[in-house]
């Protein structure tokens, strides 16, 4: 998808902030203007400071710090909620602000997606925002509509970062791996979030451990605990401070790792849901703050699996806005199998048009404009696995390994309890954590194609634990 062209223009008066919008795709298609909602914040003050936060964090390189200008969130209608979405701009750091129904008043949610900008006039305006004041909006027709009785601005429109959406894919894809580890109240909440280091402070890491009385942060695994690379890119969830109700942590499953930080599980990195008033607060980082969601290859073996971009297409055409997508009532609307459903859903999680809502364990949906040359461009690894398989000899089994050859060079690749392995460098560097190599790629391409000329060869061989775990249709809760 190429950044989005907006037409409307922004205007501003004395008693309203107008703040043009791209025009908006809805269940009906291209709405040019569009109106997702109007009305008043039940709760002005966390709204304004929800909407501060995702421009913290949009502004903010986390690692080897830099100015950044980007505050563009991307915003989902899905008529019981509002959804504002952003990365870091070190792409490291992914935060989603949800703001309940019950958080607005006066009005219906429609359902679409569109981008709004926060700049430095929009911040100072929603900084001024009082508890106690009313606090209009209206998301869609001109804008971003945010009037209070004092002040008002308007702000330009912005293109979406053409990477945020392969890092929406990766992100996705990346927290059906995670699950609740401990939720704290409203007391420890706070104490830990006072605690974090700023946000140009040392990236410290640390096993987030739960005790009586709250959260410690050790160099050695205790428990149920979390290991966190960089808590500095948790520093804007302080704007948040005084509203915090409650904390739910999130990790990967333990696998009986050692209990060191130097061997920590981590491959899904963490997250940090924020409970709110009439609203909640999820911020996930990378499972190191060296590395940025859109170069994860958390899809890539999904990707390879045949048929997948038919069966995409087949689920696209069904999805209009579903904040929870029922995936074995999608599965047989559109008569696929589940794994087959699940293979396609991160398809489309790759063009940015679905995400996974921790707190609810099921997929959601945005809409965002499809582009068939997006898989190639964006994962040049399938790329090159696919060419190694033109190739003469490209992939040949030997008993219990594949000998792959990608032209000036030769590698060994064996299955593991892990996946595939690989001697090549990249492999090395890397393993498994940010998704297979080009040869282990292409090993799983061959396999596929075996499959379809031997019925009894195995259909995949390499492991992906978050498919097993949701192919058999998760229901919403």
């Amino acid at each position: 998808m190429n950044a989005r062209a907006y037409t409307l223009a922004s205007t501003g008066s004395e008693s309203a902030l107008d703040l043009a919008l791209a025009p908006a795709l809805t269940p009906n298609g291209l709405d040019e203007t569009p109106s997702f909602f109007h009305g008043f914040a039940t709760a002005p003050r966390v709204v304004a400071q929800g909407l501060l936060t995702l421009a913290d964090i949009a502004a903010t390189r986390y690692f080897q710090p830099v100015p950044s200008e980007m505050r563009d969130p991307v915003l989902t209608a899905h008529g019981d909620r509002l959804r504002a979405e952003v990365f870091s701009a070190d792409n490291g750091v992914y935060a989603r602000f949800d703001l309940l129904g019950t958080g607005l008043d006066g009005g219906e949610i429609a359902t679409g997606t569109t981008n709004v900008d926060i700049g430095p006039d929009m911040r100072r305006v929603l900084a001024n925002v009082a508890s106690t004041e009313l606090f209009h909006l209206n998301v869609g027709n001109d804008g971003l509509l945010a009037a209070t009785p004092s002040d008002a601005h308007s702000e330009r429109p912005v293109r979406m970062p053409d990477r945020w959406v392969r890092a929406l894919g990766n992100a996705a894809e990346l927290h059906t791996a995670l699950e609740p580890r401990f939720t704290v109240p409203a007391a420890q909440a706070r104490a830990f979030i006072a605690a974090l280091p700023p946000a140009t402070g040392l990236g410290r890491d640390g096993w987030l451990t739960q005790t009586p009385s709250g959260i410690k942060v050790a160099t050695r695994k205790q428990g149920n605990a979390v290991f966190v690379s960089g808590l500095n890119r948790l520093s804007a969830l302080k704007r948040l401070l005084t509203q915090a109700q409650a904390l739910t942590v999130y990790g990967t499953s333990p696998k009986g790792e050692p209990n060191t930080v130097d061997t920590p599980q981590h491959e899904g990195g963490s997250a940090f849901e924020l409970e709110l008033p009439h609203a909640r607060m999820l911020i996930t980082l990378t499972p190191n703050a060296s590395r940025g969601y859109s170069g994860e290859g958390a899809l890539l073996a999904s990707l390879a699996t045949p048929d997948v971009q038919e069966h995409a297409a087949t689920l696209s055409a069904l999805l209009s806005f579903d904040p929870r997508i029922d995936v074995a009532a999608l599965s047989n609307a559109a008569a696929l199998s589940p794994s087959d459903t699940q293979e396609a859903l991160a398809v489309l999680a790759a063009s940015g048009r679905v995400g996974w809502d921790l707190r609810e364990q099921v997929y959601f949906h945005r809409e965002l404009p499809d582009n068939p040359e997006r898989v190639d461009r964006d994962n040049p690894r399938l790329v090159r696995a696919r060419s190694i398989l033109t190739q003469p000899g490209g992939v040949q089994r030997d008993h219990e390994r594949w000998i792959v050859n990608a032209g000036s060079s030769t590698h060994m690749v064996r299955e593991t309890t892990q996946g595939l392995s690989c001697t090549c460098v990249w492999f090395a560097r890397h393993g498994t954590s940010r998704g297979p190599c080009a040869h282990a790629l292409a090993v799983e391409l061959s396999e596929h194609t075996q499959s379809a000329a031997d019925s009894n060869a195995a259909p995949n061989m390499l492991t992906r634990p978050s498919r097993e775990r949701h192919a058999e249709g998760q229901q919403p809760t």
